[in-house]
Protein backbone atom coordinates (compact mmCIF):
# COMPACT_ATOMS: atom_id res chain seq x y z
CA UNK A 1 0.00 0.00 0.00
CA UNK A 2 1.24 3.49 -0.75
CA UNK A 3 0.66 6.52 1.44
CA UNK A 4 1.30 10.21 1.13
CA UNK A 5 2.75 12.39 3.86
CA UNK A 6 1.95 16.08 3.80
CA UNK A 7 1.22 19.10 5.90
CA UNK A 8 -2.27 20.46 5.16
CA UNK A 9 -2.73 24.04 4.04
CA UNK A 10 -5.13 26.34 5.78
CA UNK A 11 -8.74 26.25 4.69
CA UNK A 12 -10.12 29.02 2.53
CA UNK A 13 -13.20 29.27 4.73
CA UNK A 14 -11.46 30.81 7.75
CA UNK A 15 -8.52 33.07 8.37
CA UNK A 16 -7.10 30.90 11.16
CA UNK A 17 -4.37 28.33 10.70
CA UNK A 18 -5.74 25.56 12.90
CA UNK A 19 -4.86 21.97 11.96
CA UNK A 20 -1.93 23.06 9.77
CA UNK A 21 0.95 22.42 12.16
CA UNK A 22 0.90 18.61 12.20
CA UNK A 23 1.94 16.22 9.43
CA UNK A 24 -0.69 13.88 7.98
CA UNK A 25 -0.21 10.35 6.67
CA UNK A 26 -3.06 9.01 4.58
CA UNK A 27 -3.27 6.20 2.04
CA UNK A 28 -3.64 6.88 -1.64
CA UNK A 29 -7.00 5.83 -3.00
CA UNK A 30 -7.22 2.50 -4.83
CA UNK A 31 -10.85 2.94 -5.85
CA UNK A 32 -12.67 6.03 -7.04
CA UNK A 33 -15.15 7.82 -4.84
CA UNK A 34 -18.65 7.82 -6.28
CA UNK A 35 -21.79 9.70 -5.24
CA UNK A 36 -24.45 7.49 -3.71
CA UNK A 37 -27.61 7.67 -5.85
CA UNK A 38 -30.15 8.11 -3.04
CA UNK A 39 -28.60 10.73 -0.76
CA UNK A 40 -25.75 12.04 -2.90
CA UNK A 41 -23.11 11.28 -0.28
CA UNK A 42 -19.67 10.39 -1.56
CA UNK A 43 -18.80 6.76 -0.84
CA UNK A 44 -16.16 4.25 -1.75
CA UNK A 45 -15.67 0.51 -1.46
CA UNK A 46 -12.25 1.01 0.15
CA UNK A 47 -12.27 1.51 3.93
CA UNK A 48 -8.77 3.01 3.84
CA UNK A 49 -10.43 6.30 2.87
CA UNK A 50 -11.27 6.72 6.54
CA UNK A 51 -7.69 6.37 7.79
CA UNK A 52 -5.82 9.60 8.54
CA UNK A 53 -2.90 9.58 10.96
CA UNK A 54 -1.31 12.77 12.30
CA UNK A 55 2.25 13.26 13.53
CA UNK A 56 4.13 16.12 15.16
CA UNK A 57 7.04 15.99 12.70
CA UNK A 58 7.72 14.77 9.19
CA UNK A 59 10.42 12.44 10.52
CA UNK A 60 7.90 10.66 12.76
CA UNK A 61 5.56 10.09 9.82
CA UNK A 62 8.38 8.76 7.63
CA UNK A 63 9.57 6.47 10.44
CA UNK A 64 6.05 5.09 10.82
CA UNK A 65 5.81 4.40 7.09
CA UNK A 66 9.20 2.65 7.09
CA UNK A 67 8.35 0.60 10.16
CA UNK A 68 5.16 -0.70 8.56
CA UNK A 69 6.85 -1.16 5.16
CA UNK A 70 4.64 1.33 3.32
CA UNK A 71 5.59 3.04 0.08
CA UNK A 72 5.44 6.74 0.88
CA UNK A 73 5.58 10.06 -0.93
CA UNK A 74 6.42 13.23 0.99
CA UNK A 75 4.78 16.32 -0.44
CA UNK A 76 6.21 19.78 0.01
CA UNK A 77 5.45 22.01 2.93
CA UNK A 78 3.09 24.97 2.51
CA UNK A 79 5.03 28.05 3.50
CA UNK A 80 3.24 31.24 4.27
CA UNK A 81 4.60 34.37 2.61
CA UNK A 82 3.94 37.61 4.44
CA UNK A 83 4.12 40.98 2.78
CA UNK A 84 4.73 43.52 5.53
CA UNK A 85 2.67 46.65 5.10
CA UNK A 86 1.08 49.31 7.21
CA UNK A 87 -2.44 50.59 7.57
CA UNK A 88 -1.57 53.68 5.53
CA UNK A 89 -0.87 51.46 2.50
CA UNK A 90 -4.64 50.97 2.17
CA UNK A 91 -4.95 54.62 1.19
CA UNK A 92 -1.84 55.03 -0.99
CA UNK A 93 -2.31 56.93 -4.23
CA UNK A 94 -0.43 54.29 -6.24
CA UNK A 95 -2.49 51.41 -4.87
CA UNK A 96 -3.50 48.89 -7.53
CA UNK A 97 -7.22 48.14 -7.67
CA UNK A 98 -8.86 45.64 -9.99
CA UNK A 99 -12.08 47.63 -10.25
CA UNK A 100 -10.50 50.86 -11.52
CA UNK A 101 -8.66 53.87 -10.21
CA UNK A 102 -8.57 54.75 -6.54
CA UNK A 103 -10.77 57.66 -5.62
CA UNK A 104 -11.68 59.02 -2.22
Amino acid sequence: MSVRIYRPSKTAMQSGRAKTKRWVLEPTLDTARLPEPLMGWVSSGDTNNQVRLTFETKEEAVAYAKKHELDYIVQGDHKRSLKPKGYADNFAADRFATWGTWTH
